[in-house]
C-alpha cells in the first residue's frame, strides 16, 4: 500500500487526500496539509515509485487510481480527493472507477486529455548528478543547475533525494520507460456525478477551454475556476490563494 502521512485528526468533516504529481511526494504538501488540519484531517500518500511507496513495474493511472482506491478504504471514505498534474489525471480515473469512495474532487491545473511535453530530460538531469560524492542537497541542486534544471524544480527535485542513502526516491527507471502513460490518459468510460472543481492557473494552458466539453462529459457537474498570477505549480505559486479556494470549496 502506500506510504502517506496524516495531518490532524477531526472527524467532523470527510476526510480530505492530496495526490501529489510527477517527481514529488506527500511531503511536498506538508506546509499546506498542516494548515488545513484546523479542520479536517488530511492525508499526503507518496504515489508509487516516488517518496517512501513501493516501487513497482508499471505508472499507469489505472494502477495510480487502483493505488488511492486502496487507500482510501484503508483510512476509511468517503473522502475528498485533491490531485494535481499526474496526481490529478489519477484522481480522475479514481473517481471515474470508485466514485462511491469520494464526495468531492479537485484536480489542480490538469485536464483528462493526452499532452506532448515528455518530462524525461529532467530524468537525465537527476541521472547525471554524481550521488556519490555529495554531501548536502545544495550541492545537487548546483549539479541540476549545470544541466539546465531551473532553480525551482532544483529544489523541488532534491526534496526526492536521499542523500544519505546516496539514491533517489524516486523509480527513475519505470518512470522513464511509462513516460508515454504519464504524458498520456487512458480511454476511460463512465462519470463522476459528484461536485468537481478544475482549479488551474492563470497563466497555465494546461486546462484550455476546448477541453471543457469533454471535461464535462466525464464529469457533468464540472466547476472551472482560475488563480491569477499562477502557473502550472499554482499551489507553489499562490499557496495562500490556494488553500482559501480549497477550504470555500470543500466546505460549500
Amino acid at each position: 500500500m502506500l506510504s502517506f502521512t496524516e495531518f490532524g485528526d477531526t472527524a467532523a468533516t470527510p476526510p480530505l487526500v492530496i495526490a501529489h504529481g510527477l517527481y514529488g511526494s506527500g511531503r511536498n504538501w506538508g506546509v499546506l496539509a498542516k494548515r488545513l488540519s484546523d479542520t479536517r484531517r488530511v492525508i499526503t500518500p507518496d504515489m508509487r515509485n516516488h517518496g517512501h511507496s513501493p516501487f513497482e513495474p508499471t505508472q499507469s493511472y489505472e494502477d495510480m487510481a487502483n493505488d488511492l482506491a486502496e487507500l482510501i478504504t484503508h483510512i476509511g471514505g468517503p473522502v475528498d480527493l485533491c490531485g494535481h498534474s499526474m496526481g490529478g489525471k489519477a484522481s480522475m480515473v479514481m473517481a471515474l472507477r470508485h466514485p462511491d469512495l469520494l464526495r468531492r474532487l479537485i484536480v489542480a491545473d490538469i485536464a483528462p486529455v493526452p499532452y506532448t511535453h515528455s518530462q524525461s530530460h529532467h530524468i537525465a538531469a537527476m541521472r547525471a548528478v554524481d550521488l556519490e560524492h555529495i554531501t548536502r542537497r545544495s550541492e545537487a541542486a548546483e549539479q541540476l543547475g549545470q544541466q539546465g534544471v531551473e532553480p525551482a524544480l532544483q529544489s523541488f527535485f532534491t526534496q526526492s533525494l536521499d542523500v544519505a542513502g546516496k539514491r533517489w526516491r524516486l523509480n527513475l527507471d519505470v518512470l522513464e520507460a511509462e513516460m508515454d502513460k504519464i504524458i498520456g490518459f487512458p480511454d476511460v468510460s463512465g462519470q463522476f456525478a459528484g461536485p468537481t472543481l478544475f482549479l488551474t492557473g492563470a497563466d497555465s494552458n494546461y486546462v484550455r477551454r476546448e477541453d471543457r466539453d469533454h471535461v464535462k462529459s466525464l464529469f457533468p457537474a464540472a466547476r472551472f475556476a482560475k488563480l491569477p498570477g499562477a502557473g502550472h505549480w499554482l499551489h507553489a505559486d499562490k499557496p495562500r490563494e490556494f488553500e482559501a479556494a480549497l477550504r470555500t470549496y470543500l466546505d460549500a
